[in-house]
């Protein structure tokens, strides 16, 4: 499900990359690993050495040639046959590995129709031609059509409006030329936000149906030359993928809150709250231009207009459209393959691994390029184990099913398994994917020093520097562009110096979801892309392994380095004697958040009062073109000034007891802990990001529980951080936002008050 990453550079000079690497001037490699002393430090880098040279490629590339060879959706036969060789080959490198099944509401299309029925007629397609020379078309007969799971069953006939992007302001615009969707069929392109919210704001706004399309000015010939030439979407490609409404909870939509087995009570379908209200379908962009091109009203405002040759035209009408999507609504029983390797001094804690393994067709790039990897990182932790080693903690990897449609096999397992996760899991980390490219990080923040220690200790394979160093090169590339961001600007400033480079925040998306913001597991998401075309086959039938090996990742050098990257974040969180993690770079991004609501309360200010001023002003009417539709926006309530200072205390608090503590472990030697005080301490830090829970859980959504990391209701993959106090503000729900205060400064100072029993613990 991985959202697409962009992270091409954005370079409006000549200078080459080996330059600015040159002039990167990255920090040395630290000698002494956070959580290690001087010797084991050594040592550990000794192992990871030994577990590099059992990695390879060849072994890669078989593995997605055959997982990938025929459509892998749930219930399909590879998807069953890809868990049972995961297993077998689990269990051949030495792991304790079985499957655990959940039974899931996993509906799919059994009629599927568009169709323009004025002013002219045209049938959309709706189905992804093979392309010649691609093998994997001989399995295509295997493939379900391009549908949208948990979108609502429906026939319905109705005026076409254009949505843009279908997002929140896109409405707001709509309503300036006074477009109403109320009883309309919309059609909105693909980006700026999640699939599942288009459809449900255009349910929000009456409308009785959605179409999504992929306007190639996203990922088509605008981009660059189309499969089989290039690697960019064809005109026939389709971006499936689920619009249940993941910003409520994930998982089966029958089962909230509760894995999924023959015990769990399920709800009736129409009680579910995350199967929307209209139907939906995803279309291709030489589907959707027939139905475009016969829109007339108002011209679509300049950033509206995508790259088809066409005029873009809002409606409603002339153009009318016949919308149908029928289900079968049936269950489907999901296969997880659950590996460990018990750990001989801490069996108690587990390093939580995952990946994905089904996909919507084919899925060489998501998810299987990640999940060969993770099969990699498996074998060689194998080797270990034939050469001697133990891991000091208990290592669990999960091949997860059913993510696509929703996060279905992670959530499901975890939801089950959620009492022992409290208990044991120590952090969980996620891939899903990998491509040619650059490093990225997403996560719990008192990790952030621990993922760029990792990063600065493995090669990237094109420039032979490390893969941090590449991410310091780009990032000053970036700010030094003409016309660069302020925020560019001051990424490249800290690329620069010796200083860590941030992570990001979790939103969703992805398997990481239930275990961070819903049971309080700390998290990381990692990865590789960037330069390769892997965005222009997402989620399309164009996703196969002859794409992804011309395309997305030649010779498999990526797929090595990100086994090289979770093997050693698995590995170090698997022995360290003290648990890595480094509280302070938790309380910078806080302190970081804070300001960001603060400035977001002050911004909403002042944009109502200078709203006001240009309504008295009558300004709206004086600059519009009289010959057109334009409405003036509503006048916005005055905003109060909020009661920040709970939360400003607990962040004086927060960075005070962060700051000793990381002082105090600093100045630790590892070694010189005897066993029942090191316990003690990793215990602590182990249930540090359970303390960022609120038991109530978000306004409107009690599944999602973390105050500090949630996708936004209105972002869907994106991450809304203090999600509480933020979406108030937004929301302009202003005793709400005074109350999400009081409870975000609650959890802050849980999370402080465990930092000084860690300090304590470190002392004595």
């Amino acid at each position: 499900m991985r959202c697409m990453l962009r992270t091409l550079l954005s370079i409006t000079t000549t200078l080459s990359l080996t330059c600015v690497i040159g002039a990167a001037a990255a920090p040395a490699v630290s000698p002494t690993l956070l959580g290690f002393d001087a010797a084991a430090s050594s040592a550990q880098r000794a192992l990871e050495a030994r577990f590099d040279a059992q990695l390879k490629a060849a072994d890669q590339r078989e593995w997605l040639r055959t997982m990938s060879a025929a459509p892998t959706h749930v219930g399909s036969p590879q998807d069953l046959a890809n868990a049972q060789t995961t297993l077998e080959q689990f269990r051949q490198w030495g792991w304790d590995a079985r499957i655990e099944t959940f039974d899931v509401l996993y509906p799919t299309p059994k009629s599927i129709a568009v169709e323009l029925v004025a002013p002219t007629s045209f049938k959309a397609r709706l189905n992804e031609p093979p392309i010649a020379g691609d093998a994997a078309f001989a399995q295509a007969h295997e493939m379900l059509p391009p549908y949208n799971i948990y979108g609502a069953d429906g026939d319905v006939t109705a005026e076409l409006v254009y949505v843009n992007y279908g997002m929140p302001d896109d409405y707001k615009e709509l309503a300036r030329h006074g477009v109403d969707v109320k009883g309309k069929i919309v059609i909105a392109r693909y980006g700026h936000g999640w699939r599942g919210l288009k459809p449900k704001l255009a349910w929000q706004h009456g409308a009785v149906g959605c179409l999504i399309y992929s306007d190639p000015h996203e990922d088509g010939y605008f981009e660059g030359d189309v499969y089989p030439k290039g690697g960019w979407r064809p005109a026939d490609g389709v971006q499936r993928g689920s619009v249940m409404d993941m910003v409520i909870h994930p998982g089966d939509p029958l089962t909230p809150g509760v894995g999924s087995t023959a015990k769990a009570k399920r709800l009736a379908l129409k009680d579910a709250k995350t199967v929307l209200k209209i139907p939906v379908l995803p279309i291709s962009y030489a589907d959707a231009q027939p139905l475009l091109a016969a829109l007339d009203g108002a011209l679509a405002p300049a950033s509206w207009r995508g790259a088809l040759p066409i005029t873009y035209h809002l409606g409603p009408g002339p153009a009318k459209v016949h919308l149908k999507v029928e289900s079968n609504w049936q269950t489907r029983t999901l296969h997880n393959v659950i590996a460990r390797v018990a750990g001989a001094r801490a069996p108690e804690q587990w390093i939580v691994r995952g990946n994905h393994r089904d996909g919507w067709v084919f899925g060489a790039d998501d998810p299987l390029a990640g999940h060969v990897a993770m099969m990699d990182e498996a074998k060689a932790i194998g080797g270990l184990l034939k050469q001697g080693w133990k891991p000091a903690r208990t290592i669990v990897f999960a091949s997860w099913d059913g993510e696509e449609p929703g996060l279905l096999g992670s959530t499901e397992w975890a939801e089950t398994h959620a009492d022992e996760l409290r208990k044991h899991a120590v952090f969980y980390l996620n891939t899903d994917g990998n491509a040619r490219g650059f490093f990225h990080a997403g996560g719990s923040h008192a990790l952030q020093h621990f993922v760029n220690q990792v990063a600065n200790d493995v090669t990237d394979p094109q420039t032979g520097v490390s893969v941090q160093q590449r991410v310091r090169a780009r990032l000053q590339v970036e700010g030094f562009a003409r016309g660069a961001s302020a925020q560019a600007k001051k990424l490249a400033k800290l690329a620069a110096s010796d200083a860590d480079l941030p992570i990001e925040g979790l939103g969703s998306g992805s398997d990481f979801s239930t275990f961070l913001q819903h049971i309080g597991v700390a998290a990381l998401d990692i990865g590789y892309g960037g330069e390769d075309q892997q965005d222009g086959v997402y989620h399309s039938a164009y996703d196969t392994f002859d794409h992804y090996e011309r395309f997305g990742d030649p010779g498999f050098a990526y797929g090595i380095a990100l086994a090289q990257t979770a093997g050693r974040i698995v590995l170090r969180a698997a022995d360290a004697p003290v648990l890595p993690m480094r509280v302070g770079d938790f309380a910078d991004t806080v302190d970081q958040y804070v300001g960001e609501v603060r400035k977001l309360a002050d911004d909403e200010r002042a944009h109502s009062v200078a709203l006001g001023k240009l309504l008295d002003e009558d300004a709206f009417k004086l600059a519009a073109d009289p010959k057109e539709t334009s409405i003036a926006p509503p006048r916005e309530d005055a905003v109060p000034f909020l009661a920040f200072a709970p939360l400003e205390n607990a962040l004086v608090q927060l960075k005070d007891s962060a700051r000793a503590y990381d002082h105090a472990l600093a100045a630790l030697d590892p070694a010189k802990l005897d066993i029942k005080k090191r316990a003690q301490l990793n215990e602590l830090l182990r249930g540090l990001e359970r303390t960022l829970l609120d038991s109530k859980g978000l306004p409107g959504r009690p599944w999602y529980q973390h105050l500090v990391y949630a996708p936004g209701l209105y972002t869907g993959y994106g991450v809304k951080t203090l999600p509480c106090v933020r979406e108030a503000i937004e929301e302009r729900q202003w005793n709400q936002a005074d109350r999400c205060i009081i409870a975000t400064a609650k959890v802050l100072d849980a999370y402080a008050q465990r930092i000084d029993q860690a300090r304590a613990a470190l002392r004595k």
